[in-house]
């Protein structure tokens, strides 16, 4: 009787080749050199350069996978860098806003910018945005008082009380049609409003306020009606098994748990209203003098001294190349957009220091 002999097994090969590390690297580096010989031969400037050396390195690079690795690299090489230059090409706006603002702006800034106002008895006498500085944290702060309160409530009603209802789905389709109306549109009806109280050539900061809660009660009623709904449910029955009632259950176990999320929603809804301007050059109007009170005669805020400023530019002085109105409103911007970035940077924090601690 006669045993059959096996051959041994041959294993498979279930790695494929890989490209480099530096094959990245090394395309780029000829995409860049074909990029400048097209750019010097055609002369298509530094735009062209950029567009080519894209072009060629987006191209040159999965074919380079496809014949080395295969299909499936290749295509996951193509979409990895699709996404980079989709994130650079966002990013290139940003960065060239920001170092604008940053270049004509920051010179500006200074003790008499900051301190002074526009108002001024002689032409030698400094102007400043301290006006404007002043009535955007007035106006944007009565505004955060009259939109906070009404969001957070609204969403608690949708959330604790609506229960998907007919008035809840209502609630939630008049926030949804809140989120899209114009700025300007709000600044329309609290022009409206006050002149039906106070007659038609009613100027007051508090209406800007009004009109900027209207843009931000939407905001804060998402902002905290995701987080709301964010709250295990767990923790509510469990209070409710211990007897504690509804309401004090939301103030004492729901509120609590999900107050980062909303503070960092209200801090983003403030940041969003703070740079409006037709709205508050409707109802706020325009003045070179600090008004402290709300309630009384104009308010200028920083984004109408930018459009004002940069509308009427004036004449340049001896020896400035750029002319003293855009001088003031790039110098505004510059203030502007660090308000802004700060109510970020507040806001994130607060959603850190607030976010409740998980453990194991």
């Amino acid at each position: 009787m006669s045993t059959a002999v096996l051959a041994p097994a041959t294993p498979l090969g279930l790695a494929r080749p890989r490209l480099p590390r530096w094959a990245p690297l090394l395309t780029a580096g000829l995409a860049i050199a074909l990029g400048a010989l097209v750019m010097l031969t055609l002369d298509w400037g530094v735009a062209g350069w950029i567009a080519v050396a894209a072009i060629a390195f987006l191209v040159a690079l999965p074919s380079w996978s496809y014949a080395v690795e295969g299909r499936r690299a290749a295509v996951d090489r193509n979409m990895t860098n699709l996404v980079w230059t989709a994130f650079i090409i966002a990013l290139v706006p940003l960065l060239s806003l920001i170092w604008t603002v940053i270049s004509k702006g920051a010179p500006q800034i200074n003790g008499t910018f900051l301190g002074t106002s526009m108002f001024r008895t002689s032409l030698s006498q400094p102007i400043g945005i301290y006006h404007a500085l002043i009535g955007t944290l007035l106006i944007t702060l009565f505004a955060a008082l009259l939109a906070v309160p009404i969001g957070i409530f609204s969403a608690i009603y949708l959330v604790e009380y609506g229960n998907k209802g007919r008035l809840a789905r209502v609630i939630t389709f008049l926030v949804d049609v809140m989120t899209g109306i114009p700025s300007i549109v709000a600044g329309l009806f609290a022009f409206a409003l006050f002149s039906l109280i106070f007659g038609p050539s009613v100027r007051m900061g508090f209406g800007g306020s009004v009109a900027l809660a209207l843009l931000m009660i939407p905001i804060v009623v998402r902002a905290t009606e995701e987080m709301l709904r964010l709250v295990p449910s767990d923790l509510r029955e469990a209070s409710y098994a211990l007897g504690v009632p509804k309401w004090r259950t939301i103030a004492k176990v729901v509120l609590p748990t999900a107050l980062g999320g909303i503070v960092s929603g209200v801090t983003l809804a403030i940041a969003r209203v703070v740079g409006e301007t037709a709205p508050l050059l409707i109802i706020a109007g325009l003045t070179t003098q600090t008004n402290w009170n709300v309630f009384s005669d104009r308010m200028t805020t920083l984004p109408v001294l930018i459009f004002t400023q940069n509308a009427n530019p004036g004449v340049p002085k001896p020896g400035h190349d750029m002319l003293p109105g855009v001088e003031v409103a790039w110098g505004g911007a510059f203030v502007l957009i660090v308000i802004v970035m700060l109510l970020n940077l507040v806001a994130r924090i607060v959603g850190k220091i607030f976010a409740p601690k998980t453990g194991h």
